[in-house]
């Protein structure tokens, strides 16, 4: 199939602020346990947006070319040897991190926290921005017929929070508090309900992103200003859930918000920390050890994918679409702030 296709046009980011929609080599006929794919959909996520105009994010660094995009919905056209559970036509997602399946880490079933992972867009591996990659065939899942192209994109980040909600164990009957209305922020509402959580109250400073968390589920909404204090924001939170929360979803990444978590959360309550924010936090940790709560990282994600796809309508989601030609524009909109899910069509409309 491979010898067959001359054009592999590709969003690679050379460097800070120089991204080029440019030709890129054809991937090889794809080995044992491969697939080759062609991409029909692409997500930008905040991490791209970040290495376009950083060229880092904490030790990874952009010190060559890479193609840019993980969130991804393709199509197969080629699959390698041995590969018996996909047939040219069908329709994946793809899991965009993939372990070395040998050291212990990976053995004892922490498989996302492998020390050599390889991430698509995360340097020096390239992402899925491109019109045709190859990848493992244990890491690619088929999306149902009913299931669209920009649904299929976004079961990436859908999988963020269905692992986050499943570390903090939400389930029927839980008060949930979600700090930051963000795009992660928003699919952790549609989990949290969707696993059976009683109410689930969401902060923010946006006014406007906490409407949009109220039509994909909120029972409630906090408004944070900078006259808002801290004693009162917790109390606030407590009298809106007439408890205070069992579990809190920190994802925001800034720092307030993660102190807010550990201090609105109950006594033996848990938090789940998914937003990134400063290597240094001040926290009320004394407070939060004496009420034994229970302070829970949460990075990528670790077999989920199979409960992600089909739980939750995504669409409400996607506030921008963007043609391949127009990648430089879906990435300004992004880091404007002015979209919610955008989505690349890397394969045009027939």
């Amino acid at each position: 199939m491979s010898a067959k296709i001359v054009n592999n046009l590709s969003a690679v980011l050379h460097k800070v602020d120089d991204l080029r929609l440019e030709e890129w080599p054809m991937p090889a006929s794809p080995q044992s346990n491969q697939v080759l794919l062609r991409t029909k959909c692409v997500g930008i996520c905040g991490s791209d947006v970040h290495y376009w105009k950083h060229g880092r994010i904490g030790n990874f660094l952009l010190d060559e070319p890479i193609i840019l995009g993980h969130e991804t919905c393709a199509e197969v056209v080629e699959v390698g040897p041995g590969v018996t559970n996909f047939k040219v036509g069908d329709r994946v997602c793809t899991e965009p991190a993939v372990p070395c399946r040998l050291c212990s880490t990976c053995k004892e079933g922490y498989y996302n926290l492998c020390a050599n992972i390889s991430c698509h867009a995360t340097p020096p591996h390239s992402g899925t921005l491109t019109q045709y990659f190859n990848h493992p065939a244990d890491y690619t899942f088929k999306i149902p017929e009913q299931m669209t192209d920009e649904e299929g994109a976004m079961i990436e980040p859908l999988t963020v929070a269905v692992y986050a909600c499943r570390r903090a164990q939400v389930t029927v009957g839980k008060t949930v508090l979600i700090t930051g209305a963000g795009p992660i922020g928003l699919f952790n509402i549609m989990v949290a309900k969707a696993l059976g959580a009683e109410q689930v109250v969401v902060t923010d400073i946006n006014e406007k992103r906490l409407k949009l968390a109220q039509s994909v589920g909120a029972d409630h909404t906090v408004l944070i200003t900078k006259a808002t204090e801290e004693d009162k924001l917790v109390t606030e939170i407590g009298q809106t859930l007439g408890q205070m929360p069992d579990i809190t979803i920190e994802c925001s990444g800034a720092p307030s918000s993660t102190r807010l978590a550990l201090m609105a959360t109950r006594e033996g309550g848990t938090v789940v920390l998914v937003g990134h924010g400063p290597s240094n936090v001040s926290l009320p940790i004394a407070d939060a050890a004496i009420r034994e709560v229970n302070i829970l990282g949460s990075f990528r994600y670790r077999n989920c994918f199979p409960l992600s796809i089909s739980l939750v309508n995504l669409k409400p989601l996607i506030s921008h679409r963007f043609s391949f030609d127009q990648t430089l524009d879906a990435f300004n909109t992004a880091f404007k702030g002015e979209g919610v899910k955008i989505i690349i069509k890397v394969e045009p409309d027939n």
